[in-house]
Formats: C-alpha cells, sequence, structure tokens
C-alpha cells in the first residue's frame, strides 16, 4: 500500500516537471539590433516550425527588442507586425507554406478566405465575404474604401446580383470593417406595414400624404427620417414604410383622414369645384396667419399648439389643411365663400370708320427758247424736260430709255397734254382724285370675372428698319414686322348693381394706301387707339369715343401779276385742292352671363347667325355658272342648344340678368 502511495506521488511529480520544461520551452523572445531581415525570417521559421519562403525582392535591416516572452502564437503576431512595419507581408498558401512578399504587391491579390467560425487576428492577409440585408452595397463601398489601410494593401469590392462584399486585406482592418458593416446594416433596417382604408381611396390619400411630406421636409432633407407612402388600389391599403417614430405619427395621420366626410378632425381635405387650389392657397395662409396672431395676442385663449398647415394637391384641385378646431372652422367658412362659380362677361366692340377725300390738281406750264418760260415741279412733268425730250423725239423718231419724257411719264398720274414746235411749249396737266375708306369691325370675346382677355385679328406688315451696303456694293436691308388688324383687351369687374368695370385697350390698325405710291422708307400705317376704363351696365351700348375730322387744303402756285389777271391768269398759275373727311366711332356692350341658360342663349344667337350666312353663301355659288359639289364645302352642323348633353351646373347665389323686352333695337344683331 506504501508502495502505491509513492509511485504514484512520483509519477506526478515527473509529469509535473515535464510540463513545467514543455511551458518553459514554449516561451520566446525577440532582440534583434541592425540585422538582416533573412536572418529574422530563419529565427522565427526555427522557432515555430513553419516552412517560411522569401521573395528575392525582401531585403534589409531591422532592429527590434521585445521585454516580454510570448509564447507561440503571440510570437508569430509579432512576426507578422514587425515585418508590416518593414512594408512587408505574409501570405499562407494553401498548401501549409508561408510567403513572405513587399506589401505593395498585395493591392489586386487575394488573401486566405475566412469566415466567422475561424476569425483571425492580427496583421494575416485575409479575405472575406460579406452578404448585406438592407443596405446596397453598390452605396456602401466607395465609403469602406476610405476606411481600408492608407499603405494601399487590400480592397473592397461589391456584387449587385448577390448583394454581397468582398473585403480583401490585414485581419485587424478587415475585423473594424465588419464592425461597421454590422452596425450600418442595422440603423438602415426600415419595417414596413399596411393600413387599410376603411372610407377614403388609397390612391387620392396617398397623393395627398406625400404632397404633404415634401412640403414640410423642404427644410428637412434626411431622406432616412422621410417615411415612403405608396398605394395598393386592389386592396385599398396603404403601405408605409420608415422609422417608427415617422410611422407612428404618419399612421395617426392617416387614422383621422380615414373618416366620413362629415367628420371633424385634425387634418381635412377640402375637394374644391370651382377655385384653383394652388390660388386658393395664397389666401388662406394669410387668414391662417392672422388667426395665429390673433390667438397669441390674446389673453383669454390658452397657449395650446397652434400650427397650421396648407397645402394644395393640384391633381385633384384640393386643399389639405392641418389646424386645431377653431381654426379648421374659420378657414371652412373662407373656402365656402372662395369656392364659388364665377360669373362671365360678354363683350361686344364695334368700330365704325367712314373717310372720304378728294383732290383737283390743274396746271398750265409754257416755255420759249429765246425768252424763257413758267414751270411748276409740283405737277410731276416739268415744262423744259418736256420740251427737251419732244426735240430728242423728233430728230431719233423713237423713245428711247434715257429721254426725259421716259421717265417722267413713269411716275405721273393724270392727264398730260402739249405743244412743242419750233420755239414753244406748252404744257397741261390735270388730276381729279377720290377716296372713300369703309371700316367696320365687330369683334367679341368672353372673359370670366376679374380676367384679362385678348383679342387680335391681323397681319403682319414687313417694315424697312434699316439698309447697309457692303463692300462688294451689295445691299442688305433689315426688315421689321408690324401686326396690323383689330386687336381688343379687356379687364371686366362685376360690381354691384349689375354693373361692369371695364378696362380696355381697343386698337384698329390699315396700311395707307390712298396715296397710291409707296415710300422708299415703307408703308404708312393709320392706327386708331383707345386705353380707358369704363363703368358700364350689363347689356347697354355705350360709346367709347370718337372722331369726327373735316379738313380741307388748296394751294396755289403762280406767276405773279399775270398769275392774277381774272380769266387769262389760269394759264400762269397751278392750282392743288385737296378735302377730306373723316368719322370714327367706337362702341362696346358687356352682358353679364350667370348661368347656363343665358350662356346657352348668347351661344345659339351667334351659331345660328354665322350657319345662316354660311348657306347663304353656299345659294348665291350654285346660281353662278361653276358650281362647287356640295360634298366640298364645310357646312356648320345644326345643333340643338335647347337641349343640354350634360345636367346644368347649379349657378352661385347671385341675382339673374333680367331680358327687357322694351329695349331698343340692338346694333349689334345687324
Amino acid at each position: 500500500m506504501k508502495f502505491s502511495f509513492k509511485y504514484a506521488v512520483l509519477i506526478l511529480a515527473l509529469q509535473f516537471i515535464y510540463l513545467s520544461s514543455q511551458s518553459y520551452a514554449a516561451q520566446y523572445s525577440a532582440n534583434f539590433k541592425n540585422a538582416d531581415i533573412r536572418e529574422f525570417i530563419a529565427a522565427v521559421s526555427k522557432s515555430t516550425g513553419k516552412t517560411i519562403l522569401v521573395e528575392p525582392s525582401v531585403q534589409g535591416n531591422i532592429s527590434v527588442r521585445s521585454y516580454d516572452n510570448f509564447n507561440e502564437e503571440e510570437y508569430y503576431q509579432f512576426f507578422l507586425s514587425v515585418l508590416d512595419i518593414y512594408g512587408f507581408s505574409v501570405i499562407n498558401l494553401d498548401n501549409g507554406l508561408v510567403k513572405v512578399v513587399r506589401s505593395a504587391s498585395l493591392k489586386t491579390a487575394a488573401g486566405q478566405v475566412k469566415d466567422p467560425a475561424t476569425p483571425s487576428i492580427g496583421d494575416e492577409f485575409i479575405t472575406r465575404v460579406v452578404s448585406l440585408q438592407n443596405v446596397p452595397v453598390r452605396e456602401l463601398a466607395p465609403l469602406l474604401r476610405q476606411m481600408m489601410d492608407s499603405g494601399g494593401i487590400g480592397n473592397v469590392v461589391h456584387y449587385d446580383p448577390s448583394n454581397v462584399l468582398l473585403i480583401t486585406g490585414k485581419a485587424n482592418v478587415v475585423n473594424r470593417i465588419l464592425e461597421v458593416i454590422k452596425r450600418v446594416d442595422v440603423n438602415g433596417t426600415q419595417e414596413r406595414e399596411v393600413l387599410k382604408l376603411n372610407y377614403a381611396s388609397a390612391v387620392e390619400l396617398a397623393e395627398v400624404i406625400n404632397n404633404l411630406v415634401r412640403e414640410e421636409s423642404k427644410e428637412n432633407q434626411t431622406q432616412i427620417l422621410l417615411p415612403k407612402i405608396v398605394a395598393d388600389k386592389r386592396t385599398n391599403a396603404l403601405v408605409i414604410s420608415g422609422p417608427v417614430k415617422v410611422r407612428n405619427k404618419l399612421k395617426s395621420l392617416i387614422k383621422r383622414l380615414d373618416v366620413e366626410q362629415s367628420s371633424q378632425g385634425n387634418t381635412r381635405v377640402f375637394y374644391l369645384k370651382y377655385a384653383k387650389a394652388a390660388k386658393i392657397v395664397e389666401v388662406l395662409t394669410g387668414v391662417s396667419e392672422k388667426i395665429s396672431n390673433d390667438k397669441k395676442s390674446s389673453p383669454e385663449v390658452s397657449s395650446g399648439k397652434d400650427d397650421v398647415s396648407i397645402t394644395a394637391d393640384e391633381q385633384t384641385n384640393s386643399v389639405v389643411i392641418t389646424a386645431d378646431q377653431s381654426a379648421m372652422q374659420e378657414l371652412e367658412k373662407v373656402i365656402a365663400r372662395l369656392d364659388i362659380r364665377r360669373a362671365q362677361v360678354l363683350v361686344e366692340a364695334i368700330i365704325v370708320e367712314v373717310q372720304d377725300g378728294n383732290g383737283l390738281n390743274l396746271g398750265v406750264q409754257w416755255a420759249n427758247n429765246n425768252v424763257g418760260g413758267q414751270q411748276f415741279t409740283k405737277s410731276g412733268l416739268p415744262i423744259f424736260d418736256m420740251a427737251q425730250g419732244a426735240r430728242e423725239f423728233k430728230k431719233s423718231s423713237s423713245m428711247s430709255d434715257d429721254n426725259p419724257i421716259s421717265s417722267a411719264l413713269s411716275s405721273f398720274n393724270g392727264l398730260a397734254a402739249g405743244f412743242f414746235e419750233g420755239d414753244w411749249s406748252v404744257l397741261l396737266t390735270a388730276l381729279s382724285s377720290n377716296n372713300k375708306n369703309d371700316i367696320l369691325a365687330t369683334p367679341s370675346i368672353v372673359t370670366l370675372d376679374n380676367k384679362e382677355a385678348s383679342f387680335n385679328v391681323g397681319q403682319d406688315v414687313p417694315v424697312l428698319s434699316g439698309s447697309q451696303t457692303t463692300s462688294g456694293d451689295n445691299v442688305f436691308n433689315t426688315v421689321e414686322r408690324k401686326t396690323v388688324g383689330t386687336k381688343l383687351k379687356v379687364t371686366p369687374q362685376i360690381n354691384e348693381g349689375d354693373a361692369v368695370l371695364m378696362e380696355i385697350e381697343q386698337e384698329v390698325s390699315s396700311v395707307d394706301t390712298s396715296s397710291g405710291t409707296s415710300s422708299d422708307l415703307g408703308p404708312t400705317f393709320n392706327t386708331r387707339t383707345i386705353q380707358n376704363a369704363v363703368l358700364v351696365k350689363t347689356g347697354e351700348t355705350v360709346v367709347l369715343g370718337g372722331l369726327l375730322d373735316d379738313s380741307s387744303k388748296e394751294q396755289v402756285s403762280k406767276v405773279p401779276l399775270l398769275g392774277d389777271i381774272p380769266f387769262i391768269g389760269q394759264l400762269f398759275r397751278y392750282t392743288s385742292t385737296d378735302t377730306n373727311k373723316r368719322n370714327l366711332m367706337v362702341f362696346i356692350r358687356p352682358t353679364i352671363i350667370r348661368d347656363d341658360e343665358v350662356y346657352r342663349s348668347l351661344s345659339k344667337d351667334k351659331y345660328t347667325r354665322f350657319r345662316a350666312l354660311q348657306k347663304q353663301r353656299i345659294d348665291d355659288a350654285d346660281s353662278g355658272l361653276v358650281s362647287v359639289d356640295d360634298d366640298a364645302r364645310p357646312v356648320l352642323n345644326e345643333v340643338d342648344f335647347d337641349e343640354p348633353k350634360t345636367p346644368a351646373v347649379q349657378s352661385a347665389p347671385a341675382p339673374k340678368a333680367v331680358l327687357n323686352p322694351a329695349a331698343p333695337r340692338n346694333p349689334f344683331q345687324q
């Protein structure tokens, strides 16, 4: 028994000594001073039992000293860190060998692939494949590349089809990047919820809420904090995503909107019938600011949350308002008064112009080769030019282009009779002119109350604005175009008592052709313009303005003393007489259109009148020698204005226009 006990004690002592010796033998330290790096690699290879291959480019001396003892694994990590300091790295080959290379050659190299079950530490050159669940790798990869080793070791590559990252580098850098990826991928998660709607339309409600989110997030551009709303038309549900707090706030808003229209919620949607949502929002914003200021200045009102948000949805022509109950009621009253059917105004104008002009030019010229003569150049045919041309004609018996008579007669109008014989020459010129110009224009236009409308019918006439001669004697002309015709611009405003205040700009212009000749500077334009404001009762015709012009001009050129002799003096004078008369009047008549019945009656009258005129022109054309196929002529179809296709819209409360049966004859119907 004693022997067995002693034997067991001896065995335990021997095992303790053996383990102590093994533990003591596994302790390593390093002390190298300006030693060749290959000697350092050989020492580590011998101590760790690893076969290490060294590239020929690995050269240099190192100095390193450790004050602590390392075990085999720690000593190997110490070896890797020393190599990294001097710009070298170790690659673990798949056959168990180790290769030392320069770190610069590892930019595009692949390290040993590791997984979470066998992680690496320190300066080992490894590769990790990471799959992301929530964040797109294309957006995250550029950010991670900035966190790589500044020495250019390793890389981050993304693969979009699998949404994975391939990370290559030193283990300590790769591990830090993996920790960043873990936290970013979790923070990027946005859960989704499906909300079933009971009353509201999912498509319409999604548009309203998205518009509201865009308006409220103009100053906050952080996309991750903004909710996303998508409508499912098939199930009438909304799919929302975003952070928890944002989704909770959005669900509260949807719950208040998903009620019957008659409910009084904190957020309401007003669908407008006549007014434009974008225009009415400007008015409501000003009213809401006044309400908020009154609440802040009133001591009787408790200080609570009085923020008001007003947004317009142009697609549905609706207004979304978020406000407290009192402000909501005030804004609802304003909307009810503004969202009414606006009346329209039919503006008809008559422009009448009558112009008459009479002229008479009469004169006698004579000349003598020995004594002299009398000449009046205003007649257009100077006597001396005509006498010289007559002598040249008698000599050559033909009219050449350089003959003075040819050039003078080319621009002369009227009668020219003369006597050219011997030394005497006598020439009589006479011209009588009569011009008449009648203009009748009846433009008409329909516009909304307080809405500017314009009417323009005419043509663009070219006008010479400049002329320049180039170095090659080529003439370069600059031409501008001026619009002539009938223009009407009016802005009606309906006042109390069916009176209409109109701001009117009326213009009638034309090209003056009364002179019969064209100037080198371009045509002459006749322009009549009226710009004023008048107050007219509906259905009444008033005159805007007019002009009565009567002018007479007489010009006499004569020989002194001889031209004053009765009867005989006519042979020594030239007389020109011009008489012009012009009458211009502009009339206008507004008609207020408040309902569809009046509008339909006016449209029927205009349509029927033009259709009758068209039929009359067709009948007159058929009575001629050449007839045209009736199918080739455009004809207005007959329309029944008494039976509307759609139900008439209820008009806003306003007095209707009353037709007076005893009214005077309407000049616009002529």
